[in-house]
């Protein structure tokens, strides 16, 4: 079987790995003529570091990643309003990981060439459509330095294209624009004082329109006191609706438009303005995403990752479900004789999942407290602590996003069996 990806990033590169260990050929289509280490920090929740791990990448993570202990929300002042403990120190088997995006698909595709060959993945290849048949697809692509038309055959092919897709587009042509939250995001990486445990995510709340989200990224500058701190600063800016220009992770954005947000925080162990003003390029991004689909491809032809299922990031859970994604896949082409059987299984697993986790997240962007008032007492005749507050949007997202350290921790492995015959 030869498995077609579209999309060199974590999701694709993923799929490919997850393929070849279990013997299945995958060949990766890129659009851009060189994948280069863009973007800025994301996080990999447990159960996306399990899968990473049994794809042989523990030893890499921990020294590219931060092992998040624990997240803690609090205000502009930093007065503490909630505090949770976050992977191992959580009771998970696996860590919380923070890491830089960039490295992280470094890591990926090193591992891609060295483990399915330099000619896995071709760059510079823009997927312009898919025709299918009985026995497979042929995917029409242009190669970008000679603008040559070229015919890529295959057995299957996976869109994991990202937000963008053009693979998805092909499939729901009626889909229309992405959902927009009303949120706009700034996002950026600053050199600063390890604050806290120097393994602390922060959720920092001014109760206006205006929140902050920090991290450790980088473990070396941790061990040396300091903190290659990931921040994010959301601000709502409209109210919500379709989305008609064009999103991307790195759209270049105006410190002059988010510092005004930020320049009177006062929080004694993080100088939020001037970790602000500090860092280099600021991203720009709407925070958006898409209806779950009810179904996500036909036939021969399959989506992963932000392609299939679109996310808010409050929940800290795209990359870590795309990479779910692709071992979820992987199993089932190595269990089923037949892939497109094998394809549909992979969706109606994947797809409710996700689906919980697109709908978790609208709730916990829309759930933060404006104060510490109690909700069911609407006249603030009675406070009610914010700590309860913040535990139960926690909960109930962990509840809906299947986030539970018990049934993870006891989950079987979904490593995949070899088929019988094929290369190990």
């Amino acid at each position: 079987m030869h498995v077609l990806v579209s999309g060199g990033g974590i999701g694709g590169l993923t799929t490919a790995l997850a393929l070849h260990a279990a013997g299945i050929r995958a060949t990766v289509l890129e659009r851009t003529r060189e994948i280069r280490p863009l973007g800025v920090g994301i996080n990999l929740q447990p159960h996306a570091v399990r899968e990473l791990t049994e794809l042989g990448f523990a030893d890499e993570l921990a020294a590219i990643g931060v092992a998040t202990a624990e997240m803690v929300w609090v205000d502009r002042s930093g007065n503490r309003l909630h505090h949770e403990d976050r992977g191992t120190a959580r009771g998970y088997h696996w860590p919380q990981y923070s890491v830089h995006r960039g490295e992280l698909q470094m890591m990926l595709l090193a591992a891609v060439r060295e483990r399915l060959g330099p000619e896995a993945v071709r760059t510079g290849t823009v997927f312009e459509g898919v025709r299918q048949s009985s026995d497979g697809v042929r995917v029409r692509a242009t190669v970008r330095e000679t603008g040559e038309a070229v015919d890529i055959a295959g057995d299957l092919l996976v869109g994991a294209d990202g937000l963008h897709s053009a693979v998805r587009a092909g499939l729901h042509p009626d889909e229309g624009p992405l959902r927009w939250s009303g949120t706009m995001m700034w996002r950026g990486v600053t050199e600063t004082d390890a604050f806290l445990t120097g393994r602390t995510m922060i959720h920092a709340d001014a109760g206006r329109g205006a929140r902050l989200i920090a991290y450790p990224i980088r473990p070396h500058a941790a061990g040396q006191g300091r903190s290659l701190t990931n921040w994010v600063c959301m601000v709502s800016v409209a109210d919500p609706g379709p989305l008609d220009e064009a999103a991307g992770w790195n759209r270049a954005g105006r410190l002059d438009d988010v510092l005004p947000h930020f320049a009177d925080w006062e929080i004694d162990w993080l100088d939020v303005p001037g970790m602000l003003t500090g860092g280099g390029d600021v991203l720009e991004y709407p925070m958006v995403d898409r209806d779950p689909l009810p179904s996500w491809g036909d036939g021969r032809v399959t989506l992963l990752g932000d392609a299939a299922h679109p996310m808010y990031p409050v929940g800290a859970n795209g990359a870590s479900q795309a990479i779910v994604d692709a071992r979820v896949l992987a199993y089932e082409l190595a269990a089923q004789e037949d892939p497109v059987a094998a394809l549909r299984t992979y969706e109606d697993k994947r797809r409710a999942a996700t689906s919980a986790v697109v709908l978790a997240n609208r709730r916990m962007d829309r759930s933060k407290p404006k104060n510490a008032k109690n909700p069911d007492d609407p006249a603030g005749r009675n406070d009610a602590p914010a700590e309860g507050i913040y535990t139960k949007i926690a909960n109930t997202y962990r509840n809906s996003a299947g986030d539970d350290v018990a049934e993870l921790n006891a989950r079987a492995s979904l490593h995949p069996p070899i088929r019988k015959g094929a290369p190990a």
